[in-house]
């Protein structure tokens, strides 16, 4: 059995998740962001350091462990920090700026397993370094609400919020905690942590009864805060987000999980795959990297869920890509004949797809297994065929048969297929 909270991926769903991420691929590399790819397990302090000691995530989710020189070593639970952390091993900052990079793979989080969330699951990240400009804001929003656009997602809505410069959050955490210190005792056992870790993870909470207090509270929301650069700075991106006709909402409440944002934060949803509807989302972080120990490098990005963004395809209706049989199942008829379709069917790769049975069949016997497998021609080798290095091809969707030499399959194949 698969540990829990992980599964084995193959075939129909396999080919989805590969369709997302090309999909993303596409979109993010034709605005000229570079593939990265990052080790899956970093030093722990990559993540203590970027994600924040205060987050769920490095209090409660990391997987971590001690290497045989007794490193502290982690599963990478989130991709901006080790991105950041390549970016500035790698002397990124004397590139012409700004850096936009991209990357797609597992990440780790111990969280309680449900539909769409595992503990090995999938994510494709983007980050644009380099810039405070609130373009590469509004930038990273159009490219993630257009990455899941192309996958074929209708039902999509952009929600955006800042949570401020540090001295905004440093004035709001101070208003959370003189709201929230009287009734420290109805907060759940987590938001108790929170009030005097950071109050704002607070709002984030998945606890109805710390929403409830929130709501009875009649809490202001982080927006009420914001300083003038940072109010100017997201009525920027608003601007922007109009021009090019993205439907967005301001969502005052939206606080996102990790400690390293300021100023611009966003989330896409899609309604229809329940109440915890966020496919992705992502901000600003223009300090991360000074707490990874390398100099100011502002950065904007996001990351969306491949697993989430499959279960909104099929909450439309999108069905997964079909299997793909192959383009020729080459049947030997005799004994003599098994080697040759080895032979036969390798002297096609790459250009087809060609497989070939390991056992002599009956013509009838081997029609039903072509089938079976999805192939588009089965080919037929038998003591005739073999004495004059021929294939008797037949058309499985029409019945219509040819019989030629070796040397003329795979231009015949090739001209029919397409």
């Amino acid at each position: 059995m698969a540990v829990r909270g992980t599964k084995d991926l193959f075939g129909q769903e396999l080919r989805l998740h590969q369709r997302i991420v090309a999909t993303a691929r596409k979109v993010l590399e034709a605005a000229g962001a570079m593939e990265l790819l990052t080790p899956i397990f970093e030093e722990t302090q990559v993540f203590e350091k970027g994600v924040g000691a205060s987050t769920d995530i490095v209090r409660k989710e990391m997987f971590t462990f001690q290497d045989r020189g007794g490193r502290s070593l982690t599963l990478r639970p989130e991709g901006t920090a080790a991105m950041v952390r390549a970016y500035l091993e790698h002397g990124m900052k004397v590139w012409p700026q700004p850096v936009r990079l991209w990357m797609a793979g597992p990440m780790f989080r111990a969280e309680r397993p449900q539909k769409g969330r595992y503990r090995q699951f999938h994510q494709v990240n983007y980050e644009a370094l380099g810039s405070e400009s609130p373009i590469l804001d509004a930038e990273a929003i159009v490219l993630l609400y257009e990455s899941l656009k192309e996958v074929g997602l209708k039902g999509l809505s952009v929600k955006l919020s800042s949570v401020g410069d540090p001295e905004d959050r440093a004035r709001y955490n101070a208003y959370l905690r003189e709201v929230l210190t009287p009734h420290r005792e109805a907060l759940s056992e987590d938001s108790k942590e929170r009030l005097s870790l950071n109050p704002m993870r607070i709002l984030d909470s998945k606890d109805e009864r710390d929403q409830a207090l929130l709501r009875e509270l009649r809490v202001k929301p982080m927006l009420d805060f914001l300083g003038e650069e940072a109010r100017a700075h997201l009525n920027q991106v608003e601007k922007h987000l109009s021009r090019l006709q993205v439907p967005y909402e301001l969502e005052p409440a939206l606080v996102r999980g990790l400690d390293y944002y300021v100023r611009t934060a966003f989330e896409v949803h899609h309604a229809a795959i329940g109440a915890q509807s966020a496919l992705g989302g992502g901000g600003r972080y223009d300090g991360l990297s000074e707490l990874l120990g390398g100099p100011r490098v502002p950065g904007v990005g996001f990351a969306f869920g491949v697993e989430r963004v499959a279960l909104a395809l099929e909450a439309e209706g999108i069905a997964p890509p079909e299997e793909r049989g192959p383009d020729l199942y080459v049947v030997p008829l005799l004994e003599e004949a098994v080697a040759e379709a080895f032979y036969v069917a390798e002297t096609l790769r790459p250009r087809l797809r060609a497989e070939y049975a390991l056992s002599p069949k009956k013509p009838g016997k081997g029609v039903e297994e072509a089938l079976k497998r999805g192939a588009a021609f089965v080919g037929f080798l038998g003591e005739e065929e073999l004495r004059a290095k021929e294939l008797t091809l037949k058309r499985l969707a029409t019945g219509e048969q040819v019989r030629l030499p070796y040397a003329e399959v795979a231009g015949f194949l090739l001209s029919a297929l397409s």
